[in-house]
């Protein structure tokens, strides 16, 4: 039963064990988010002098030694681009959606309403710290919790694209839901195939083949959640040209939060660090996804997606026409060759840490282009 929480009670940062309510229906932030205090001067405006939930106030000083540890046992930082409070942010939904998936590879029964937070907090992480979050995904090399963080990140990137098209308030819920849990079939593909190094039979790829089915089933049956998720996991290996798993769908039949996701598993796929490959830099994930020419991925959604990330993707190191290096810090969706830069090396060979180089606004700067993308690793040792 949710109780009342006076307003004055709270503080900026302030977190809750369970979701936080303005009243019966609107969510003012999910549970261990903190509130900010642009929620707080909003809810004064309204009039409001009360919250409800169901939890209780969290203690700072024991949650964040808490969340550290359990975030930490599943996700390894590396190089990761962002303060410890947006790692936190970062991590605790993967470490969440980790727990879940244990469950589902042992056939548990699984919660909706747990998986419903961390949808929630994905879309809060993106509302909040839009570029941030797109750099927790791109400007670092994050280790372990696998197909639990590939969801979380492929999550990120649907919602991202989801805001650019406008999507309505519900669709953006789905959007978020079926981005988590598409994959969550692979979850139920034996281990002896999943893990095989070498190439696999005609056998196992059938097997494979079969998960988004699996999805489905998972997503609808077990957890039931409306046919509107349950067709992202049904859909997101389909194509464009239908020549897609598991079902050929044609263009048209495809879900349209199915093509969103499609684009994004993609792209993800591409920028992540694998076992048995190396991960593209964002621009040549970037350039990869724009030679498609309508095979896989609905034009539109590609074009959305373009707009929302950028040709180079925030975070990208990049060598300018007069040899400067730099890292894009803003993208400008009406000219993505000309986003807004930080220079990390000028271009006497001087290097500047802790972002205090200058910044470069190429769409004011028309006698400077980027001359090529760079592999951060090209830096080491410079």
């Amino acid at each position: 039963m949710k109780k009342r929480i006076a307003l004055d009670q709270i503080k900026p940062g302030s977190r809750f064990s369970e979701d936080v309510f303005v009243d019966d229906k609107n969510l003012l932030v999910p549970a261990k988010t903190a509130v900010k205090q642009r929620d707080i001067d909003a809810l004064k405006r309204w009039g409001v002098t009360f919250v409800m939930t169901e939890g209780s106030l969290v203690d700072e000083s024991a949650t964040t030694g808490k969340e550290t540890s359990t975030a930490s046992s599943k996700l390894k930082p590396q190089g990761f681009a962002g303060s410890r409070e947006l790692y936190l942010r970062y991590a605790d939904p993967v470490d969440r959606l980790s727990q879940i998936f244990e469950k589902v590879h042992k056939s548990e029964s699984v919660e909706s309403k747990a998986v419903d937070q961390i949808s929630q907090s994905v879309l809060a992480l993106v509302r909040d710290e839009r570029d941030a979050a797109i750099l927790a995904i791109l400007g670092s090399q994050n280790v372990g919790a696998d197909l639990a963080r590939e969801g979380v990140n492929i999550a990120v990137l649907s919602a991202v694209i989801g805001i650019t098209l406008k999507l309505p308030a519900h669709k953006l819920t789905y959007l978020v839901l079926g981005a988590l849990l598409h994959d969550s079939g692979m979850l139920r593909i034996p281990d002896s195939i999943v893990k095989k190094k070498t190439a696999l039979s005609e056998d196992e790829t059938q097997k494979v083949r079969a998960h988004p089915l699996i999805s489905y089933r998972i997503i609808t049956k077990e957890m039931m959640y409306p046919d509107d998720v349950g067709l992202i996991g049904l859909q997101h290996h389909e194509r464009w040209d239908s020549e897609g798993y598991p079902r050929r769908t044609s263009s048209g039949e495809i879900d349209v939060l199915a093509r969103i996701v499609s684009v994004a598993d993609a792209f993800e796929a591409m920028v992540s660090e694998k076992p048995y490959r190396n991960s593209m830099i964002g621009y040549s994930a970037m350039k990869a996804l724009l030679s498609d020419n309508s095979r896989r991925f609905d034009p539109d959604i590609l074009k959305a997606f373009i707009k929302s990330i950028g040709i180079f993707p925030l975070g990208s190191t990049v060598l300018l026409n007069n040899s400067a290096i730099a890292r894009v810090i803003e993208t400008h969706p009406e000219a993505p060759l000309r986003p807004k830069l930080r220079v990390i090396v000028d271009e006497f060979g001087k290097h500047y840490e802790n972002d205090e180089g200058d910044a470069v606004d190429l769409g004011a700067e028309k006698t400077l282009f980027i001359a090529r993308a760079l592999n951060p690793k090209e830096l080491e040792g410079a």
